[in-house]
């Protein structure tokens, strides 16, 4: 990339603004971008993030405003237009195709003559040496770690031709090491003169990795800082537009006993292969247990076997001392077992997409009722006293939940599961996708429920949130416990080298059983 080029915006919005009927999601926003840059985005829930990089990845178009894209005025009218002008996003969620190899993949959606494999291989070789970036072209995607999924992202857009990368919480489910890994490669791709936008709710990797940060709020562009000019507590502010604690409570409860015992437990997937593998531990009353693994260690399975959602094979779930291995859901509420689980699929598992909060409520509680008449009225004042409570935004109790932000959903779903006053209180990732404040608050009703000695098991990503909130944390790695830690006395490097199994076992406690 030419010198001259470096010196100017890659990237340059003016008065950008974008309607959904009468919702401004972008009110005349102004972002900019150079060459040689890592600029972070920051903004709560809501705040138009998404939006504008829709509309730079050409899935949206601006109502008005301005888009200069290397210092020249340009329309974009779809994705093709958007890689033609060298923008490639890199979104969350991966878009690859398992069955194929690496190669297949990158060129995938490439057009003009098809390449001999080798002439590709070679070229993909070339990319990675430039960029830093280590990939067996050869290998198929099914084959891959999170991380080398994420590597054929990036080489896909750079294949193509892209300058200009736009990453979506791209370290959301990386090990501490493979984050760094990733951020070297980002630096690498900086030195080559790409401008590169990230997108992330972790305060201390932006902190890290960023030249600049863009502050959006409420739709509009609230400030551009130097990185180097703020921290942590400085740019939450500029997010919420007041004063946040960046602390999370860690309350210390008296030894209590065991209420929920997991032993020797096996849960295989639908494809007969194991999810979970012969692991047993422990929560306490009073306690929140934090589970971190790499995505797909088996957090899902665990979680739905306790639920009763998904059969075992063989071990115990043990409720205080009875084994509720093998019963239904309903099967479990009958025996008394007052058990939440709040699911990582928050509208395919969790809610109804389709009805209102009130609706959504009833699903907890319409058993219970007598006569063949439902009672909507305790349901549809639970649904209020959470509006105000959690702060959910929604234009009324019997707006459908598909239609709420995915924090908004969230806060819904977790809300239910609170009220139900559980025993035992099982999450999974309940602060995914959740801006920073929304997050503290989620944080501060499971350690309420850990001071009304509920048993909580917190599934995180955020290994930094873990080792604050967590009284002990349970690593999972290929369905199997490779060590369970006390939260106080252990690090986030230690916590990363279990996620991939490095480590040798450490306290599984299996002694406590």
């Amino acid at each position: 990339m030419a010198q001259q080029q470096k010196t100017q915006y890659a990237i340059e919005c003016r008065k950008i603004t974008k309607m959904f009927g009468q919702v401004i999601a972008n009110d005349e926003i102004d972002l900019n971008v150079k060459y040689g840059e890592i600029l972070a985005l920051l903004g709560e829930n809501g705040s138009g993030k998404t939006t504008l990089m829709n509309m730079l990845s050409g899935i949206y178009h601006p109502d008005s405003g301005q888009i200069f894209i290397g210092g020249r005025e340009v329309k974009i009218n779809s994705p093709v237009d958007a890689m033609n002008l060298g923008i490639g996003m890199i979104h969350q969620h991966f878009k690859l195709v398992e069955a194929f190899r690496a190669m297949d993949n990158i060129v995938l959606g490439t057009k003009g003559k098809k390449e001999k494999s080798k002439t590709t291989s070679e070229k993909i070789k070339q990319i990675s040496e430039t960029y830093g970036l280590e990939i067996e072209p050869e290998k198929y995607v099914s084959d891959m770690s999170v991380s080398e999924k994420q590597t054929v992202e990036i080489l896909k857009v750079l294949y193509k031709g892209a300058e200009i990368l736009i990453l979506d919480e791209p370290t959301a489910v990386l090990t501490p090491q493979e984050t760094e890994k990733l951020f070297a490669i980002l630096r690498k791709m900086r030195e080559k003169g790409c401008a590169i936008i990230i997108i992330t709710h972790k305060l201390q990797e932006v902190l890290a990795i960023s030249d600049r940060v863009t502050i959006l709020r409420k739709g509009k562009s609230i400030e551009t800082v130097n990185t180097a000019d703020c921290d942590a507590r400085k740019l939450t502010e500029l997010m919420v537009g007041r004063p946040v604690s960046l602390e999370i409570e860690r309350p210390q409860m008296p030894e209590t006993e065991t209420i929920l015992k997991i032993v020797d437990l096996s849960v295989n997937k639908p494809d007969g292969s194991k999810a979970i593998d012969d692991i047993s531990f422990e929560i306490k009353r009073g306690e929140i247990l934090g589970v971190a693994g790499v995505a797909g260690s088996g957090q899902k399975e665990l979680c739905e076997a306790i639920a009763g959602l998904l059969p075992s094979q063989k071990g115990a779930i043990l409720f205080q001392k009875e084994n509720l291995l093998g019963k239904t859901p309903s099967e479990i509420i009958e025996k008394g077992v007052s058990m939440s689980f709040v699911p990582e699929d928050r509208l395919g598992m969790g809610l109804v997409a389709s009805m209102g909060m009130t609706d959504n409520m009833l699903l907890k509680s319409y058993q219970k009722g007598k006569g063949p008449f439902v009672n909507r009225k305790p349901a549809k004042d639970l649904a209020e006293k959470l509006i105000g409570k959690l702060g959910i935004v929604t234009p009324g109790t019997e707006t459908p939940v598909r239609l709420l932000s995915g924090g908004n959903v969230q806060k819904v779903l977790l809300g239910r599961e609170i009220e139900a006053s559980p025993t035992v209180l099982i999450t999974a990732y309940p602060v995914r996708g959740l801006d920073i404040n929304s997050s503290y608050t989620v944080y501060d009703l499971l350690n309420e429920q850990k001071k009304k000695n509920v048993a909580v098991m917190y599934i995180g990503e955020d290994l930094d949130v873990l080792l604050e909130l967590s009284d002990r944390i349970m690593v999972l790695c290929h369905g199997r416990i490779t060590g369970i830690v006390d939260a106080r006395s252990t690090t986030k490097e230690e916590i990363g080298m279990m996620m991939t199994g490095e480590n040798n076992m450490i306290d599984t406690g299996k002694e406590a059983l």
